[in-house]
């Protein structure tokens, strides 16, 4: 294993440090926790994410102005503690309620909800919403259910700017109904994710080997293959997600390409183009998109690929309005 760290253990704290140092402009920690809060709390409906870390730069990174107010950092690929989370809700309550964006993996549910159920005893008005939209499998390591994955992001993003526009709690958990299930996500692994403590990857695929479906901490996929072609692996996907996401003419969707860790930003644009010109000849048409590392796994290789019905005119404007973040 070769990482630019000190001490594996110590990874998460020493990351922490540097992250907060040299964002201080715009965030700060809670002395003595995990937690990321924007360094101006706005008089709105307060939001928060989180889960393990490993995810860089989810979730930190999209603390601040028009996102998340705070974000809640486990420990590598493991969820975050109540406590933790508490401390981040009441760090952001400015008396209009918080909203909780997870996703859905069984550490995640559980521990945010425990944190739900204390802040509402110490009467913070409290709700949560679950992020699913990875649609390689349904049941996997970590999850019953499917996984919750890069879409989150733009959950955290259209969730942030109706926030910001002033929308309730109320009215903010019944846009993520509206919202979530239109997201759907899928991914390609090159290579496994090394976590430091372990020092070895979590799997193995041969140098002429991918995987469709892994998840973001190395979950098994649906199917390994011999390596193929941007264009191909695209086809792949596209034909996966139009499964559930009826890819037909006139339908309009943002489109979210995103690389895992170690895939390098040329090869993510050659993927993007071919995904704008499969989606082209569909004749579907694209009105938003992102391409960059926004949810990765660690040192992973591959890209997800993420799209988005626009169902709504405000969500695209949402998605469109500028942000004081780290990494949006």
């Amino acid at each position: 294993m070769k990482k630019i760290i000190n001490e594996a253990g110590n990874v998460l704290e020493e990351m922490l440090q540097g992250f907060t140092t040299v964002n201080q402009m715009l965030i700060k920690r809670i002395p003595e926790t995990s937690v990321i809060v924007s360094r101006k709390i706005p008089n709105q409906v307060g939001l928060v994410s989180g889960g393990g870390s490993g995810h860089e730069p989810a979730h930190a990174g999209f603390v601040g102005d028009g996102m998340l107010q705070a974000a809640v950092c486990g420990q590598i690929f493991t969820s975050p503690t109540p406590d933790q989370i508490l401390e981040g809700i009441k760090a952001v309550d400015s008396g209009q309620g918080v909203l909780l964006i997870v996703k859905n993996y069984a550490g995640d549910i559980m521990n945010f909800e425990m944190a739900k159920e204390i802040a509402e005893m110490e009467e913070i008005a409290v709700e949560m919403v679950v992020v699913d939209d990875d649609i390689a499998v349904e049941d996997s390591t970590y999850t019953q259910g499917k996984r919750g994955v890069a879409g989150t992001i733009l959950v955290h993003k259209i969730l942030g700017a109706a926030a910001r526009e002033g929308k309730s709690l109320s009215e903010l958990v019944v846009l993520a109904e509206e919202l979530i299930p239109t997201i759907h996500t899928i991914g390609v692994a090159l290579s496994g994710a090394t976590v430091p403590e372990v020092g070895k990857p979590g799997f193995l695929l041969e140098e002429d080997e991918l995987e469709f479906g892994v998840g973001i901490h190395g979950e098994p996929g649906y199917s390994k293959q011999k390596m193929l072609t941007s264009n191909e692996i695209v086809e792949e996907m596209l034909t996966r997600l139009e499964a559930v996401t009826p890819l037909t003419k006139g339908k309009q969707y943002a489109v979210l390409v995103n690389g895992l860790g170690s895939t390098p930003l040329m090869e993510q644009y050659v993927f993007f183009n071919d995904v704008a010109t499969q989606l082209g000849a569909k004749e579907v048409e694209i009105v938003f998109s992102k391409v960059g590392d926004l949810m990765t796994a660690i040192d992973m290789a591959g890209v997800s690929l993420t799209l988005l019905e626009i169902k709504s005119a405000d969500w695209l404007d949402y998605l469109n309005q500028p942000v004081t973040t780290v990494a949006w």
